[in-house]
């Protein structure tokens, strides 16, 4: 038997999940989304996870494609299913309820790319390269590049990458709000586990209020976007943790918060 394309460790509330294909540069295929699809499902269920990172093994490369020799043999009605499954994989990431961060420590192309725009916080090593190279395979994005990208990017720079398919570097990928910090490669896994470490302390609560806010305000127009915002933020009224909050802040010590 193969060795799983996905290893799960947690340690302090932090999860990290890493795609284990090195030898093929962490390519999605079908087994990998799916693998992928259940580790974040677990996640989203487990009380002691807080956090999430997402990362790919060696140091080659956070996920550098789909896998091409899969692809290749696929129908017309195969490919549709492959990119519904990857679709389904990003939408599970996106509407997780605690916080996702891409580890991005090299290659982030195609549908790499995809997986790490789902996520909601990137951090990346200075010699990450990323993009949307389908257009040399005769292909466009199908695990929701097109739509995420223009979403983070914009219109011009989406069409840069996608109808080009020249891969950019990390500094110009935080330059068009692609990824949110580049980092030192040799300090990218303690920066990232620094930002994991103060999310894994914050309110749970309110952590998941903001990313639900976010989620929807970014699918509706202003008027709904805040009425919901009104009452995620009444919401947090009703819960200990927000008692706690302003308590810790008026006795002026940190914060014990209990997800509750």
């Amino acid at each position: 038997m193969s060795e799983a394309p996905v290893s799960i460790s947690t340690r302090d509330g932090v999860r990290t999940i890493t795609v284990q294909r090195p030898e093929k540069l962490n390519a999605l295929n079908r087994q990998t989304l799916e693998a992928l699809d259940a580790a974040f499902a677990e996640a989203a269920a487990a009380g002691d996870v807080r956090v999430v990172i997402l990362t790919g093994a060696g140091a080659k490369a956070f996920v550098a494609g789909a896998d091409i020799a899969e692809m290749n043999g696929l129908s017309a009605v195969q490919g549709r299913d492959f990119s519904l499954l990857g679709q389904r994989l990003m939408r599970r990431i996106e509407r997780m309820p605690r916080p996702v961060i891409a580890m991005v420590n090299g290659f982030a192309l195609g549908g790499g790319l995809e997986l790490a725009m789902a996520c909601h916080l990137r951090i990346a090593a200075d010699s990450a390269k990323l993009g949307q190279p389908e257009i040399n395979l005769g292909l466009i994005p199908g695990f929701g590049g097109t739509q995420r990208l223009l979403r983070l990017a914009g219109r011009a720079a989406t069409l840069e990458l996608c109808l080009l398919g020249a891969p950019i570097d990390a500094t110009r990928a935080q330059q068009l709000g692609i990824v949110n910090r580049v980092v030192a490669a040799a300090d990218l896994e303690a920066e990232t586990l620094k930002i994991a470490t103060q999310l894994a302390r914050a309110a749970p609560l309110a952590l998941r209020g903001m990313l639900d806010a976010v989620n929807v305000g970014g699918e509706c127009g202003i008027e709904e976007g805040l009425e919901y915002e009104s009452a995620q933020f009444g919401l947090m009224f009703s819960t200990q943790d927000m008692r706690e909050g302003t308590r810790a802040f008026l006795e002026r010590r940190a914060p014990e918060f209990q997800n509750c």
